[in-house]
């Protein structure tokens, strides 16, 4: 080893120059890695992001695109030669922007979408927007090892006593994937065990909705099958039928769908399935909250979320709820988590703004009363058709008496020569849903009102465009 004291003061400085090199790369290194990894308590603390930076710009950058207002971009949409979803345009438009109107169109007013509460989600994007990791939830279970969100049930039971529509207390709450499987799963709650050796009769008032029907007839279970009307059960059996009214389960929609009449059970001491889904101060007054012992409701109707399939119902009997409860896990294994935790986040968008300026049973009624007062003026022209009549009633919600915002108008043809108002529409190129589907007379015929802006101003077209014909018809046979 060479003595220190034989050093050159040149080899010392090449020492020291290497020595400052090496530490600064290792500060340049170090600040490199601080800055591409934020640390976890500044990711916690709401500053920087990382994961989550590319879901936010990949859904902010689809939903900045217009479609010339007649239609949407989506995440999932089908794409194109750009790399890039396109639009997928409203029914009657077309082109790459939506910008084309599709000349003599046929107007579907069939499905109850409910589309005209987009326009409000889209002014209130951030509060309802929800970005999670890809490992969200992967477990079958959730809280506690339950099947049920417990931020979700307590959310729901809020926005019940804010709403004043209905009573959650004292009773279970069961989640379903659409009000459809709840349907079902609410009749196999009520109907006798498979092994009584007796089914039960399940039984509706004319017009109702057709899924009952159809949704009971499809399954053809052994323990309930389809008795159709209630009109037969009134008076306590059918015809010479020794069934007792305690072996009837009876659905009672509420406003009904589709006149929107609010109803009551009519075959007494029967089980009765109350579906609620349109008992929300945009569709109809709320004189009271409903306190049924077996309540139904569906966020496709509360908040337009249809593509979501989520409902619950209110049930006060604990071995009915639970019954209920298994039906669920052997069908689905419970409503997906993901979607769980979307509602959590749309209905507590809600609850904070309800009585306010965005307030979304508000907004919703004045666009639903807005519709019912212009078809109405256009309907009221003619002597072929007409409409359900909706008296402005008092609101608890809103403390002062409402006018008729309703989801469908139950229309009738007036004329002996339309008896069948369904295909009397069809030739004026609308689409509707035949009395005949709701036990009626095929003089009636259901209008959704629910989707939107653009679905509705073609129906008013087409109504309008029939309207005026029948005048000049009139005017002509007068004249003669």
């Amino acid at each position: 080893m060479e003595p220190a004291a034989s050093r050159t003061p040149g080899a010392l400085g090449l020492q020291l120059l290497l020595c400052s090199s090496l530490l600064l790369n290792a500060f340049l290194v170090a600040r490199h890695l601080l800055s591409a990894s934020p640390p976890p308590s500044e990711l916690l603390g709401g500053g920087s992001l990382s994961w989550a930076l590319r879901a936010a710009r990949e859904a902010e950058s689809v939903a900045v695109t217009g479609c010339s207002g007649h239609g949407r971009v989506f995440l999932d949409g089908i794409v194109g030669e750009d790399g890039r979803p396109g639009c997928e345009c409203n029914t009657c438009f077309q082109g790459a922007d939506c910008s084309v109107r599709t000349p003599d169109c046929t107007v579907n007013a069939d499905s109850g979408d409910p589309m005209f509460l987009e326009p409000y989600w889209m002014r209130h994007a951030e509060a309802s927007a929800v970005v999670f990791s890809g490992w969200h939830r992967m477990s079958y279970r959730a809280t506690n090892g339950l099947f049920q969100s417990v931020e979700l049930e307590r959310s729901i039971e809020r926005l019940h006593r804010a709403v004043g529509n209905a009573v959650p207390d004292g009773k279970h709450m069961v989640f379903g994937t659409g009000s459809v499987q709840l349907i079902s799963a609410l009749v196999y709650a009520l109907s006798p065990d498979s092994n009584s050796g007796s089914s039960a009769s399940v039984v509706a008032t004319a017009p109702y909705y057709p899924a009952y029907r159809t949704g009971i007839v499809l399954f053809d279970s052994r323990e309930n099958h389809w008795e159709g009307n209630t009109a037969r059960w009134a008076n306590g059996t059918a015809g010479n039928s020794t069934k007792k009214n305690e072996d009837v389960i009876e659905f009672v929609t509420s406003p009904n769908n589709p006149d929107a009449v609010l109803r009551r059970p009519v075959v007494g001491g029967a089980s009765a399935i109350v579906d609620h889904a349109y008992y929300w101060p945009h569709f109809t007054h709320i004189p009271a909250p409903a306190d049924e012992d077996v309540m139904l409701f569906t966020v496709s109707k509360l908040s337009g979320h249809a593509s979501s399939r989520f409902g619950w119902a209110l049930i006060r009997d604990e071995k009915v709820a639970q019954r209920a409860k298994d039906y669920i896990m052997q069908n689905t294994m419970g409503a997906s988590r993901d979607t769980q935790l979307r509602m959590l986040t749309i209905i507590n968008a809600i609850l904070a703004n309800l009585h306010g300026e965005e307030d979304i049973f508000a907004f919703g009624q004045d666009v639903m009363t807005a519709k019912w007062r212009r078809l109405n003026a256009v309907v009221s022209r003619s002597r072929r058709i007409s409409l359900q009549k909706i008296p402005p009633q008092y609101c608890t919600y809103f403390g002062n008496i409402r006018e008729p915002s309703p989801a469908y108008a139950w229309m009738k043809c007036e004329m002996e020569e339309d008896g069948d108002c369904y295909e009397m529409l069809l030739k004026a190129k609308i689409v509707t849903r035949s009395g005949i589907w709701n036990d009626a007379s095929s003089r009636y015929t259901r209008i959704s009102l629910l989707k939107s802006q653009d679905d509705f101003d073609l129906l008013l077209e087409r109504l309008t465009e029939l309207v005026d014909a029948e005048m000049d018809t009139t005017s002509a046979s007068n004249s003669m």
